[in-house]
């Protein structure tokens, strides 16, 4: 099985490695508005696909509202693109933006302690009301700083039980149980060799036939 993974790893690797490249030149190279967009992606994807995520997210951008709409107004690019709980969803991109507004700015950049990342995933799930340490950490990860990070989503977990590292899905994630997993998944990147940021989107890419954010 572990051949398998890594003959799939080398077909993908270099695809992989450009998107990752990409996370990390979005921080370098996008002002706040679209660190924000970033934020509010992740605010969509629970239970979600995330391309209609994103879909939802340019939709929005694109008529303004993402930066300056209600929520009404955001939740109605929500549904429209097919992200489930709008409303609330909506609701939680809103406050998001006043959280990080100044003076009717965008000041998200300034506000991100990228100096202490566990700290600051932990800070995002208390301060961003919809932010658990999934998206959190997906976030950061969109962002380009998600090299040790765990993304634990429904496709993540499926393959981590496929391939050994846990023995079943956990029903529900508490921070601990995230972490006792995080942990594992740092000790199978490193007895496979493939890094952690790089695993994530191989394992969501078997399962979507994308390598997507």
């Amino acid at each position: 099985m572990m051949d398998g993974l890594q003959l799939l790893y080398a077909s993908k690797r270099e695809d992989i490695k450009n998107r990752l490249h990409e996370f990390k030149q979005l921080w370098q190279d996008a002002d706040d508005k679209k660190v924000f967009a970033e934020l509010a992606f992740c605010l969509c994807t629970p239970q979600s696909k995330a391309t209609a995520a994103d879909l939802a997210m340019r939709r929005a951008t694109e008529d303004g509202v993402l930066y300056s709409g209600g929520h009404e107004e955001i939740a109605k690019h929500l549904t429209r693109s097919g992200v489930r709980f709008a409303n609330n969803k909506a609701k939680y991109i809103h406050e998001a933006r006043g959280y990080f507004s100044q003076n009717g700015a965008l000041k998200i950049k300034s506000k991100l302690n990228l100096d202490d990342l566990p700290g600051l995933r932990t800070w995002l799930c208390e301060n961003i009301k919809g932010f658990g340490m999934k998206e959190a950490s997906h976030f950061l990860r969109n962002i380009g700083f998600g090299d040790d990070l765990a993304i634990l989503d429904r496709h993540i977990l499926k393959n981590l039980k496929k391939y050994g590292v846990i023995s079943e899905i956990p029903k529900t994630l508490s921070q601990r149980v995230y972490l006792e997993i995080e942990e594992k998944v740092r000790k199978f990147s490193q007895r496979v060799r493939i890094p952690m940021a790089e695993i994530d989107l191989l394992f969501w890419s078997e399962e979507t036939g994308q390598i997507f954010k």
